[in-house]
Order: C-alpha cells, then sequence, then structure tokens
C-alpha cells in the first residue's frame, strides 16, 4: 500500500523492546510505521523485519534528547508525508536503578529528564500542529507506575529507588494531562500507558508480562475511535491510578 493513502505512525525508540513490538503490531494494523532511533542502522534492520512480515516500514533517525534532531525529523516527514497521524513516545532511559533520591547525582537527573520528559515535551510540540491540520491524531506516552503518586506515597510498599527515573514519568504523566486539554476539540488524544514489567533488557529476562502483552495498551491507545479516551492513564486497557 502506498504510505501516502495510510496513517503515519512514529515510534520513537523502536529498535529493540516495547517500542519494536508497538511499531510492529502497528504495521500489522496497516499503518505506515516510522521507526524512530538514533542508530540508523539498527533501525532500518527493524524496518526490513516489518516489511518482510508484509508491514509498511521505514527507519527514521531521531535523537530524541536533541530539539535540532527532532526538527529535522519533523521536517523530513512533512516534506515527504505532510501529516503524522500517531505519535508514540517510547524512547526512555534508566540510569539509577537501585538509587535513593536522597543520593541521586544531578547529571544522572538531568539526562533521565532530557530524554524520558524533554523527549516528548518536544515531540509533541512539533507533532501537534501537523495533526492539526487533518484534525486527526493519536499521541501515546510510555510512561510507569512507578511514576504514580500512590506508588510515591508507598501504597506499594516501594522506597525511593530509582527516582530520576520515577520522577521522569511522574512528569510525562503530568505533561499527558496538560497536552490532553490543548488539543480538545481538534480530533487529537493524548494518552499514557504503563505496559507493566515486561520481558525487555529494561524489564529483565523474568519479567511476568511479554513483549506483545506490553505493546498491547499503547498499540490500543494509538488506534482509538473518536470516541476514545483523551488524557487518562490506562494499564491493560484499564485506567490507572496516577
Amino acid at each position: 500500500m502506498n504510505p501516502m493513502s495510510q496513517r503515519i505512525a512514529l515510534v520513537t525508540g523502536a529498535n529493540r523492546g516495547i517500542g519494536k513490538e508497538i511499531a510492529r503490531q502497528l504495521a500489522r494494523q496497516g499503518l505506515h510505521v516510522l521507526v524512530g532511533c538514533r542508530d540508523a542502522e539498527k533501525g532500518r534492520d527493524v524496518a526490513d523485519q516489518l516489511l518482510e512480515e508484509g508491514g509498511s516500514a521505514e527507519a527514521i533517525a531521531v535523537e530524541v534528547n536533541r530539539p535540532d534532531s527532532i526538527a529535522r525529523l519533523m521536517d523530513n516527514v512533512t516534506r515527504r508525508y505532510g501529516r503524522l497521524d500517531v505519535l508514540v513516545n517510547n524512547a526512555g532511559i534508566i540510569l539509577d536503578r537501585g538509587t535513593s533520591v536522597l543520593q541521586v547525582e544531578r547529571a544522572v537527573m538531568q539526562e533521565t529528564f532530557e530524554t524520558n520528559y524533554f523527549g516528548a515535551l518536544h515531540l509533541i510540540q512539533a507533532v501537534v500542529p501537523l495533526m492539526k491540520r487533518h484534525h486527526y491524531g493519536r499521541i501515546v506516552n510510555v510512561s510507569s507506575a512507578l511514576g504514580s503518586f500512590q506508588v510515591h506515597r508507598g501504597l506499594l510498599g516501594l522506597k525511593g529507588s530509582s527516582s530520576a527515573y520515577r520522577i521522569s514519568k511522574t512528569m510525562l504523566n503530568a505533561l499527558t494531562c496538560l497536552a490532553a486539554q490543548e488539543v480538545e476539540g481538534w480530533g487529537i488524544k493524548v494518552n499514557a500507558v504503563c505496559p507493566g514489567r515486561v520481558q525487555t533488557d529494561m524489564g529483565g529476562a523474568d519479567a511476568p508480562q511479554t513483549v506483545a502483552e506490553g505493546a498491547d495498551t499503547a498499540v490500543w491507545l494509538a488506534t482509538l475511535a473518536e470516541d476514545g479516551p483523551n488524557g487518562g492513564f490506562f494499564r491493560d486497557r484499564k485506567k490507572a491510578e496516577w
């Protein structure tokens, strides 16, 4: 199918793990998927796999922690397609696994925020004007229950390890709510998803969910009908606690 006649989806951090599986599932649903990642060669490998599986995909380079890279990406997308229908902000890092908020270094906080929060913010700011042209858009922020205030308050018995990562996801959740309010009435929906602990490099081989299970809710949010939710936080296609 000609990409110009398809919905165009950008998935960041799509060279492996949940991002790769989200890209695969979207391609299976007939979207033309832009496999976003820093390493162009890795992106091409994934795009080639999706093409072999009968999907429509191509690699596109982007470093989400660099606004100039996002600007080049959007220039490319606008010039070639004139639209972007779906954005999945999946790219993320965790640098302080097991580190208390009382010990985490400022540089670690800053680097984490640049990718996990500012990357998503800058991409949303870049894509919304393009989505408004067509009165259609689906933005999915891949978050985590570890960013929930329910967890911060210790309701699940956790203490403050991986605090930079956790706070970045709290910020991402707040961004989801505010962005959803701003696009109300434009046919655009912004939601956050907790994929759960998934069998990836980040989640570990002993994680309870498969990659396909972890990607499912993000794909559902990326393909919502007009009467679907806006400004929510979901896990297993059900509302999650902020």
